[in-house]
């Protein structure tokens, strides 16, 4: 690979939009580092390629299509449970290819549930997999981002913020929230801190996509799949909010849909569709509400708790 060629990171890279993300920048000139918990000998599947929402899925067998593609990746296996193992994911994506550009975190765990029926145990492991996976990867790559001259993206599968979210699947709202506080926050220290080619974007689905969960168990009944789409639609509006000016996305939380409506002029979703000719029911709101207040710019003097520690 050449020395101009970007390179990116994808956390959960196996199976659905992770992996469709993955091929599709591969497509674009990127190399990348395929990263995901589970991982399998490539050379033993067949069929292939797996169907692409199956278990026999992985970040090997992901590499195996890239690589047949004559596109550049290779694979590193992490829990995001684990801080060591992010770490190591990280410095192996720069050992491997000299740098990092671009990383994406597409890992979560799903509990879709009322408060008293998500156990405390389910609670713990959806935090630790959402918010804090995702903590720990930025923590592991900005020292990386820095090295580069701070002129990188980080895309967080995350959603806008608004109410009817919580409804229903209040523990899971509230790890995948805070992935999209984190995505504001950390915009705005790029900001404060000068790194005006630094951004962070949270991208979230607008109708549902096909994937491992919605084929979960449906049985021989295919009429929902009517209100799917194709994870396509997720993977261009990731490239185009990697292709957009820093200013337009950093800080920005939006779905797929409406950035390439808004963003790109696209007009016509009808060949994101899995059934040809349907429209996939909407399932986020027309409009989110606005985060911003007037006063947001007069906060005072602010406390940085890691300068006092520093003088204690």
């Amino acid at each position: 690979m050449s020395q101009k060629q970007q390179v990116a990171l994808i956390i959960g890279a196996s199976r659905g939009i992770g992996r469709q993300i993955a091929i599709d920048l591969a497509k674009n000139g990127y190399a990348v580092m395929l990263s995901a918990k589970t991982t399998s000998d490539a050379s033993a599947v067949t069929p292939f390629p797996p169907d692409p929402n199956s278990p026999q899925s992985t970040i090997n067998t992901v590499e195996r299509e890239i690589r047949e593609a004559g596109g550049h990746a290779a694979t590193v296996a992490v829990d995001v449970r684990d801080a060591a193992q992010i770490q190591h994911s990280v410095e192996e994506t720069v050992r491997v290819f000299g740098k990092l550009d671009v990383l994406v975190y597409n890992s979560g765990a799903i509990w879709w549930s009322s408060v008293e029926n998500t156990p405390l145990k389910r609670f713990k492991l959806m935090q630790q997999v959402n918010p804090e996976g995702l903590y720990a990867t930025i923590q592991a790559a900005l020292p990386f981002f820095e090295k580069g001259g701070w002129k990188g993206r980080i895309i967080v599968v995350s959603p806008p913020i608004y109410s009817r979210f919580f409804r229903g699947k209040t523990a899971y709202a509230m790890g995948k929230v805070g992935m999209s506080v984190l995505v504001k926050g950390l915009a705005m220290d790029f900001v404060r801190q000068g790194r005006n080619e630094m951004a962070v974007t949270s991208i979230w689905p607008a109708s549902s996509i096909e994937s491992a969960a919605t084929e979960h168990n449906k049985g021989s009944d295919t009429s929902y799949k009517k209100d799917l789409r194709k994870p396509t639609i997720f993977s261009d509006a990731v490239l185009a909010m990697l292709r957009a000016p820093h200013q337009i996305v950093n800080g920005l939380l939006d779905t797929d849909e409406d950035f390439l409506r808004e963003k790109c002029g696209v007009s016509d979703f009808s060949k994101y569709s899995v059934i040809p000719e349907s429209t996939p029911r909407r399932i986020m709101p027309a409009k989110f509400p606005v985060l911003e207040v007037a006063e947001q710019d007069d906060e005072g003097q602010r406390m940085d708790s890691a300068k006092v520690r520093a003088k204690i």
